[in-house]
């Protein structure tokens, strides 16, 4: 675990990008069951992906 601020913080990134699904995707409606929000954010992540192309793969050789 490292300290609020530490610069080397490998997680900080995931964090945020969960953070910003939640407040996005999650918050914005009441959903009738847990199972409807997580299809819902699925096909909504899928979706933004797709529309990106293949500019939102990073291959590594």
């Amino acid at each position: 675990m490292s300290g609020k601020g530490n610069c080397y913080d490998i997680y900080a990134a995931i964090e945020t990008f969960f953070k910003t699904i939640k407040a996005e995707l999650i918050w914005r409606r009441s959903w009738p069951t847990r199972r409807a929000a997580e299809i819902h954010t699925r096909v909504a992540l899928r979706n933004r992906f797709n529309a990106l192309g293949t500019a939102a793969v990073i291959r590594v050789a």
